[in-house]
């Protein structure tokens, strides 16, 4: 799964990406410093991985993980093509949720690209960009099925949906706000509106107001904003991450016991985005490895097994499976045998978060 980085310029994405990814990518104080969109493979963060290793003695740990890409930054007019607008909006469309970076913090030595510091104006910024885009595409596909709909009536859904979508837009309101039903969704799914994808919002603060969040008013200007939208948001530090990044585990532990906090930012933003986009783990013990595996929520274990190896979900027999609970509180999967606790589930299974699975199949 892939998540676009994005937000105006000087917000401090690329610092946010580089927490992100360790990556030594730039971070200037300019436009544009971000062309190409840069990408990072990131680990997400799970205790019980770590705590399945020791316990089962396991050395090797391979968790689940998410791809980002630091898209350039956005300016006004980026839909007619203004700064890098047409690179910017054809990155987007190859994501499938956005964070939207936006700046919540005051710093007369880094310029903001509109003159001042107001975050709902920037994310209005962007979602009117991203607005406009879809309007180009939906009005290209209007003309279309009009022209279908003469000679054949089953554009008639299409076109009746097209039309609402439209006049959402019309009045500035972003696609994935609307509670379209399943149907409407794959009768639009190959159009790549950009206002629909889902979206976490990211209020970049200083290190001084990381613990008095809520006494910042910009980040509580996002926060009512996105309920709106029912959207989600998280706070972070960019530059503290950034600095948080570079130690080693047990320095990180200290940092953050300093600064009063139980986890990272970065950490918060990975499980919120992966919560975003429905994901979950499943996890694999065998002798050599502890390893997570990203599923949808809602998967049947075949196609979990199918995320192993195509051949596990062709030749799927059935599923052992312990839930990580039950197998820590146990000891050994061989405990958790004994005790009634590893259960035998078909192909109409749906894996749970944390199922401990081994598969059986035969091709």
């Amino acid at each position: 799964m892939k998540l676009g980085i994005i937000g105006l310029p000087n917000v401090g994405k690329s610092t946010l990406f580089n927490a992100l990814t360790a990556a030594k990518i730039e971070a200037e104080n300019y436009p544009f410093c971000t062309i190409e969109p840069n990408v990072g493979i990131v680990q997400v963060p799970d205790d019980r991985l770590h705590k399945l290793a020791e316990i089962l003695s396991i050395k090797r740990i391979l968790p689940a993980t998410i791809e980002f890409f630091d898209i350039a930054g956005l300016v006004r007019g980026a839909s007619k093509g203004e700064g890098l607008g047409n690179k910017f909006l054809a990155h987007i469309r190859e994501v499938a949720a956005i964070v939207h970076v936006v700046r919540c913090f005051e710093d007369d030595n880094v310029t903001h690209v509109e003159g001042g510091i107001d975050p709902l104006n920037d994310i209005d910024v962007v979602n009117l960009e991203l607005l406009l885009a879809d309007l180009d595409v939906i009005n290209n596909r209007l003309g279309r099925v009009e022209r279908s709909l003469k000679g054949d009536k089953s554009y008639e859904q299409e076109y009746e949906l097209l039309k609402k979508l439209k006049e959402a837009i019309e009045n500035e309101i972003p696609l994935r706000s609307l509670d379209l039903t399943h149907d409407e969704m794959k009768l639009i799914r190959g159009l790549g509106l950009l206002s629909l994808k889902p979206v976490l919002y990211v209020c970049n603060i200083s290190e001084d107001d990381l613990l008095d969040e809520d006494n910042n008013p910009y980040v509580k200007s996002v926060k009512e904003y996105a309920m709106d939208e029912d959207s989600e948001v998280i706070v972070a530090s960019a530059q503290i991450e950034a600095e948080i990044s570079q130690l080693d585990e047990e320095a990180k532990k200290d940092f953050l016991s300093e600064l009063g906090l139980e986890e990272s930012g970065l950490d918060r933003l990975i499980n919120a985005c992966y919560s975003l986009l429905g994901l979950m783990s499943f996890i694999t013990a065998e002798i050599k490895e502890v390893r997570a595996w990203t599923i949808k929520k809602g998967t049947k274990a075949p196609q979990a097994a199918g995320k192993i190896h195509s051949d596990m979900e062709r030749g799927f027999i059935r599923a052992e499976v312990v839930s990580y609970e039950n197998l820590l509180e146990c000891g050994s999967t061989a405990n958790a045998r004994e005790k009634g606790m590893v259960r035998l589930e078909g192909k109409d299974y749906i894996v749970q978060d944390g199922d401990i699975i081994l598969f059986r199949f035969n091709v």
